[in-house]
């Protein structure tokens, strides 16, 4: 051992210290890290950055992108509401449904840009149907990488194995020779997932996410228009609660009569709904066809349409002149230049047109008008809890962003490209049809995701520089007692396993994958039963955050390193076990 390789591994013992103790953000102990291995000369010094132009970061990136432009088309939106459609009366399978068509479309499409692609669909999952995302993020990414071998090209790894293969003579890999070890190890780790593993997945954060601090049921007004879709259908066929996830308290008829709903009231043209629901369910009634925000609809001011107009939620304070009257008597669109789209009460519901509550201190206003307009309210009246920063979703290009990103997974999945260039295509695309804007865009990019995938790519690159992998796999392969063929099997299993945590899948499976094929011909086994192993084995990385897949879903679940140790152990272990007997089994170890 030389000093290098023994500096690395105390450096790699250190920061696993440092990730599962969690006093220090990922990115900040990757950043510390990529610092060390360079001041350390442990990687070249051209090496030290080069993690931030990897195909891999690229690649992440480029995926961040396409999911935010499909988000702000409304995409997302769209497949969440077909999703629990589906699933309306069986909510308890969410779970089980989700991470089967993950697992599915990661069997011919790359993990991370499947769980790239259904991210923003799980959190919007998470936010209807009031589950923590951390019970559904894990288990999505988790999916995502267990269909890894159903197909040879589910992952680039497998693709490597196979040229590999035919390096030494080997027959490549068929398309699906995989799939008869890749479907009985997802079918097992999906219901591991859904039935233990999930009941493992620690809840931390919600509470103080930006998302969540706008959930609070504000009461609206919305107008049945003229030629809407929902006429003469019921309430329980509009919609409403299950797509929208907002309850119709009352609905006013004929001006002054109020009804008292039902799920069979059936809508008809100029029903006023007094509908209650969190601030972004309000702001997507805009988005629905044939119901329109009584504010935009009957008392719209066009001096309150302009290119500047926001929307901001205000607090009614203590000693303002507002206190104990209403919208109505004081004119306060006239008179505050602001037009009132709903109304929350901490202690209450309300159950009253909006012009007809009486306001008092505490009560919170959805309001909407011109930034300067918003500045400009008196402080001691009002105190502003900020801007609100989401428009309505873009319609109109949601075929045009769908389109760019499947248009993007198949030049990759067909091989025309490479998929770091798809997905750089598919960036510029959204851009040029303006799908979404670049700012829009980069506000959504999860930046901490890609520092941590930069740095700690350095550290795959200071192993084979320093030749600690190499080291690594010459010491466990000289161990003694090994010479049974299933302990060498299992041997490289977990060796693969081991080296893939920290380096790229497909780095772990080139060192590991010559050293096997040499020492299966050395002692007259089957190689090929070696290769279909470590194919299987580079792909399983459940037990660190460090897999891209993983990356994604880490900062938005509020997970610790340690919890994907806890719950990917024992999929490790599940994993191993099918495959020690299946593989063995399917290909002989002896010809």
């Amino acid at each position: 051992m030389t000093i290098q390789i023994g500096l690395l591994i105390l450096i790699i013992f250190i920061t696993v210290v440092l990730f599962s103790i969690d006093q220090f953000r990922a990115d900040i102990i990757a950043l510390g890290l990529l610092i060390t291995l360079s001041l350390a000369g442990l990687i070249p010094p051209r090496e030290t950055f080069a993690g931030f132009g990897s195909d891999t970061a690229v690649m992440i990136f480029g995926l961040l992108v396409l999911t935010a432009a499909v988000t702000r088309t409304g995409v997302i939106d769209l497949a969440g509401r077909k999703l629990l459609r589906l699933l309306d009366n069986h909510r308890q399978h969410l779970l089980l449904v989700m991470m089967a068509i993950v697992t599915l479309l990661s069997g011919f499409v790359s993990n991370t840009a499947t769980a790239a692609l259904f991210l923003p669909i799980v959190l919007e999952l998470s936010r209807r149907t009031h589950t923590p995302r951390a019970k559904l993020l894990m288990p999505l990414a988790f999916a995502a990488i267990l269909g890894s071998s159903l197909s040879l090209v589910a992952s680039s790894t497998n693709v490597l194995v196979s040229g590999l293969m035919t390096d030494y003579g080997m027959e490549p890999l068929r398309m699906f020779e995989l799939t008869l070890v890749g479907l009985p190890i997802a079918l097992v780790g999906l219901l591991y997932m859904h039935f233990i593993g999930n009941r493992l997945i620690p809840v931390r954060g919600e509470g103080t996410d930006e998302t969540t601090l706008s959930i609070r049921p504000y009461l609206t007004e919305a107008v049945v228009v003229p030629g809407s879709p929902l006429i003469g259908k019921t309430l329980a066929e509009s919609g409403l609660g299950r797509d929208l996830d907002l309850t119709v308290v009352r609905i006013l008829r004929d001006k002054n009569r109020y009804v008292v709903p039902t799920s069979q009231h059936e809508l008809q043209e100029g029903d006023e709904l007094l509908v209650k629901g969190d601030r972004s369910d309000v702001l997507a009634i805009k988005s629905l066809t044939g119901l329109e925000l009584k504010a935009e609809v009957k008392l719209s001011d066009p001096r309150l349409q302009t290119e500047d107009t926001r929307l901001a939620e205000i607090v009614v304070l203590p000693g303002s002149p507002v206190s104990g009257r209403t919208l109505k008597t004081l004119q306060f669109r006239q008179h505050y230049g602001l037009q009132v789209l709903g109304m929350h009460r901490r202690d209450r519901d309300l159950f009253s047109k909006l012009s007809r509550v009486r306001l008092r201190p505490g009560d919170e206003l959805l309001v909407q008008g011109p930034r300067a307009t918003i500045g400009a309210l008196d402080p001691s009246h009002f105190y502003t809890l900020g801007m609100v920063e989401r428009t309505g979703p873009n319609q109109r290009r949601a075929p045009i962003s769908i389109a760019i990103f499947l248009g993007a997974l198949l030049l990759a999945t067909l091989e025309i490209v490479s998929l770091p260039i798809a997905v750089t295509l598919g960036v510029l695309g959204v851009f040029v049809t303006r799908c979404i804007t670049p700012d829009e865009a980069y506000h959504q990019v999860q930046w901490q995701a890609l520092i941590v995938v930069g740095c700690m790519l350095a550290l795959g690159t200071a192993m084979e520089y320093t030749g600690t992998a190499s080291f690594i796999a010459d010491q466990v392969i000289r161990l003694k007692g090994l010479d049974h063929p299933i302990l060498l099997l299992s041997l490289f299993f977990f060796l693969t396993m081991v080296l893939t945590q920290p380096m790229s899948n497909q780095a772990a499976a080139a060192l590991v994958l010559p050293i096997a094929i040499q020492t299966a011909t050395h002692l007259g086994l089957n190689p090929r039963t070696f290769a279909v192993m470590i194919a299987v084995s580079a792909s399983c990385s459940f037990i660190t955050p460090l897999e891209p897949a993983c990356l994604i879903v880490y900062s938005p679940g509020h997970y610790k390193f340690l919890d994907f140790t806890k719950v990917g152990s024992l999929l490790t272990v599940i994993v191993y076990l099918i495959s020690i007997v299946l593989v063995p089994a399917l290909w002989p170890l002896t010809n």
